[in-house]
């Protein structure tokens, strides 16, 4: 029934690591019932790989038929990709979901910001942390570069990246005054605009807000501080409120964040005595304000995680960095790193304990150890850098290790340590999103981008291509669904990347 396409798999049972599964969150036995998926199943370090489809779960264990011969391997699951682990976390909810429903259970305490495989529903992606689930890419661009499906040149001005949500491409521009949101078929053929707010005027101008995409509903926050939820089919308007009458004050670039859709709550950051905010989703109502922290917005966005059983919201401010529980917005934890820089932009990130966030203007990064449980969270220093002064282009956490922008180069450092493993120029400063195991680059300047393998050993070019555009680009590249999306100025390049 189920085959394989091995490459010393059998190097995965001798792995002894166990990973826990959401109590209950199991598919035991063969499920004769449900035809399975044939799909490419791949470990965390992506040596090894197989060709089968799921053919159940017992709490730590994954079971999969292979394709080749009908035999059934059992792999722990912490060994699997990341792809792998979201891809099934999904399946376990979609088979239990009419259970769930019927029987109305308690909701898990854990947060699922991820969206099903092939979506990217907002900035940096499913978990925002500027990693795809895409997985059989290609692994070297020939020379002019991989192909063009679609191009758009007159999408309006802006930085903001698209966001990819049940076949439609969505994306934020300028244009005649007016802050736009156009969408997009998968094949590039207009869908709807729907004019938002005015356009950003101030220094720098142009669309700021990557648009969060959540079930029905599209979110979306101006550089003037509106903030509105309109119809993701239609465009057609749902609520809208303002940022100043949440007592917050514009910041000198505008704001830019983009919204946080955590359960029924839209989370922002209008700064001032109430610095973070949770809006009713459906309704755009205050739920929750945070307090004890006072801070102006700067120009990162909100990042969810959970620690110790505690959904956690941390974001960076004008007063440095702050840690809130998720439902009920209590600060748990602040530090002032870059407090008083000119911009800090990089939205923070969580792995394996720590929480890295690092800023440009000369000031770096800190990385905070969080220790702790439920009822109380603390976070101490573990370490700062000057070896990662990241400007706009953020960063990726990858089995232990940071990979991002250090003013024109970028670096890999030791997430537990800060001791930086290496420094390479490769398309010079920019933004990155990592896919299936390689690391792609945008650079600021000229419209560069490139493709890269890495390591904490390295980084090698595997080919580079330039686009059209005008000024600095902060806009982040998307890879989703075996495309590549390019942002450039007002225009909107997709392209094919699959292997």
């Amino acid at each position: 029934m189920i085959s394989i396409r091995c490459r010393r798999w059998s190097g995965w049972l001798l792995l002894a690591c166990i990973f826990t599964m959401y109590p209950g969150d199991t598919i035991v036995g063969e499920e004769p019932n449900e035809e399975g998926q044939v799909r490419t199943w791949t470990d965390a370090t992506g040596q090894y790989s197989v060709e089968g489809v799921l053919a159940g779960t017992d709490k730590d264990v994954v079971r999969i038929r292979r394709t080749q011969d009908g035999r059934v391997i059992e792999v722990p699951f912490s060994k699997l990709s990341r792809g792998d682990q979201r891809w099934l976390r999904d399946e376990i909810e979609r088979r239990r979901k009419p259970a769930l429903e019927a029987s109305k259970p308690a909701k898990a305490s854990t947060p699922e910001p991820a969206e099903a495989a092939g979506d990217w529903p907002g900035f940096r992606g499913p978990n925002r942390d500027g990693r795809s689930p895409d997985r059989g890419l290609v692994k070297e661009w020939p020379a002019e570069g991989p192909k063009l499906l679609w191009k758009k040149d007159n999408i309006g001005k802006g930085y903001s990246s698209v966001a990819v949500a049940k076949g439609k491409v969505y994306i934020t521009g300028d244009r005649d005054g007016k802050l736009v949101l156009s969408t997009f078929d998968l094949d590039g053929n207009p869908q709807w605009e729907a004019n938002v707010d005015a356009a950003w005027t101030g220094d720098h101008p142009g669309a700021r807000s990557t648009p969060t995409i959540d079930g029905d509903s599209v979110y979306l926050e101006s550089g003037n501080g509106v903030v509105g939820c309109c119809d993701a089919r239609t465009g057609k308007a749902k609520w809208s409120t303002s940022l100043r009458e949440l007592g917050g004050q514009v910041p000198n670039w505008g704001y830019s964040e983009s919204v946080l859709i955590y359960k029924d709550l839209a989370i922002v950051t209008p700064g001032g005595a109430r610095c973070i905010v949770a809006l009713n989703k459906n309704s755009g109502k205050p739920v929750w304000t945070s307090q004890g922290f006072q801070a102006g917005a700067h120009y990162s966005s909100n990042y969810l995680f959970n620690f110790g059983g505690t959904d956690v919201v941390t974001n960076g401010t004008g007063e440095g960095i702050v840690g809130l529980d998720a439902k009920t917005g209590k600060t748990l934890w602040s530090n002032p790193f870059s407090s008083g820089n000119t911009a800090n932009c990089p939205t923070p990130v969580f792995s394996d304990g720590y929480v890295f966030w690092a800023n440009g203007y000369g000031k770096g990064g800190v990385c905070l150890k969080l220790s702790g449980n439920a009822r109380s969270i603390s976070a101490k220093e573990a370490w700062q850098t000057r070896d990662m002064v990241c400007h706009h282009g953020g960063y990726i956490v990858d089995q232990g290790y940071i990979y991002g922008n250090n003013n024109n180069a970028w670096v890999c450092l030791d997430l537990k340590t800060g001791k930086k493993l290496w420094e390479e120029r490769a398309v010079g400063k920019g933004s990155a999103c990592e896919a299936d195991g390689m690391l792609y680059l945008f650079s600021e300047e000229g419209g560069r981008a490139g493709l890269a393998s890495y390591s904490p050993d390295g980084l090698s070019m595997k080919g580079t291509f330039t686009v059209e555009g005008e000024g600095p680009s902060w806009a982040h590249p998307v890879v989703i669904g075996g495309r590549l999306y390019l942002r450039y100025d007002t225009n909107l390049y997709c392209f094919d990347v699959r292997g």
